[in-house]
């Protein structure tokens, strides 16, 4: 996989890798849930069931590093790395941003401080729910949020000529292990690579957790950067992507 380059560090010292800059950066970001990252999962009690009491999961956050994620040098970061505007129609970069349906409002706004001034809400409806506890007694979620945001004009779009709804269906991922808490689905990721940038550009991915989003652009023939702080998804990830490669040359 030549396309692909993946960085056990943080986006923050990008600076020394030489990394080219991106048509399209798609980031997953923390979702700062902290202790109530398992609430209304049936992980949060032993084998699924709360009559077993609570497992280690109850009451652990995701992650140890989300409280020290900072939006606003994130933000800067994505601005600085995002190609510039160029004069043609319709080569415009943007970025895609999965994040919790109340933190779109703390983006949109950094983003028009980072000069990203335009924003598209974006929904992602699953057919399922991971609150299954107490689901009989409430209305649960299935949608993930986000967002694509963009400078002034509008980004590359590749759509066949078709109308693209920004309610989009979330597709399955049968195939691509689960390493991570958060992982997107390689099919979901790779429709939007594939409508945002042409072969050959850059994708570029800050927070890369399971690596899922250079392994669907990979797929795609793009060129993609990746940063992941935890060295134990760093691994994982970079094991992933070495075991599809075996796969597919084999």
């Amino acid at each position: 996989m030549k396309n692909i380059e993946l960085f056990n560090d943080h986006f923050q010292n990008y600076k020394v890798y030489g990394i080219p800059k991106a048509q399209l950066i798609i980031a997953d970001v923390p979702y700062n849930l902290g202790n109530k990252a398992y609430a209304s999962n049936p992980s949060w009690y032993v084998d699924g069931d709360n009559k077993n009491g609570e497992s280690n999961k109850a009451g652990k956050e995701f992650f140890d590093t989300d409280k020290d994620f900072r939006p606003a040098e994130f933000m800067h970061f994505c601005s600085q790395m995002l190609i510039k505007e160029p004069k043609e129609k319709g080569k415009a970069p943007c970025m895609i941003l999965f994040c919790e349906f109340e933190d779109q409002f703390r983006y949109i706004e950094l983003g028009k401080r980072y000069g990203l001034n335009n924003y598209i809400p974006l929904v992602f409806r699953k057919d399922y729910s991971a609150q299954v506890l107490k689901a009989n007694m409430k209305v649960v979620m299935n949608c993930e949020y986000g967002l694509l945001l963009y400078r002034n004009k509008l980004p590359k779009f590749n759509n066949d000529g078709r109308m693209i709804f920004n309610c989009i269906d979330w597709v399955r991922d049968n195939e691509t292990p689960k390493i991570h808490p958060t992982q997107k689905p390689v099919p979901l990721l790779r429709r939007l690579i594939e409508i945002f940038t042409d072969k050959g550009d850059v994708v570029i991915d800050p927070c890369a957790g399971s690596g899922s989003t250079l392994l669907a652009s990979d797929q795609c023939d793009r060129r993609t950067y990746g940063f992941e702080i935890k060295k134990n998804f760093f691994a994982d990830a970079n094991k992933l992507l070495s075991e599809v490669q075996k796969r597919l040359f084999v």
